[in-house]
């Protein structure tokens, strides 16, 4: 049985052991990347069955691959600032950024 994800695309989060917010850009309901990249970066071996998310990481330029038991719900509801997030997002409301068709 695959896990339900926490968090969704959009969602704010808080990594809890590296202390950076970012957001949501993609989920995997599993470990999708490759032995070699488990092996070399995650180095508390977090679970492969669980869900993993692809993070953009605030005041940054780079996103990060992060297991789900790092991560918990960013309370500080501020928008995320990387030069990607509006090539991604259609707009940030209540502390979440949509997806779907920009509004001109």
């Amino acid at each position: 049985m695959t896990p339900t994800a926490k968090f969704a695309i959009g969602s704010l989060v808080q990594h809890n052991k590296f202390n950076y917010r970012g957001v949501v850009v993609d989920v995997d309901p599993q470990f999708m990347l490759s032995e070699q990249w488990y092996e070399q970066v995650a180095k508390s071996r977090p679970p492969k069955d669980q869900p993993w998310y692809r993070v953009l990481v605030d005041n940054a330029d780079n996103e990060t691959y992060v297991a789900e038991r790092h991560l918990e719900a960013d309370s500080s509801q501020e928008p995320i600032r990387h030069p990607l997030v509006d090539e991604l997002f259609s707009g940030f409301s209540d502390g979440h950024y949509q997806t779907g068709q920009r509004q001109n």
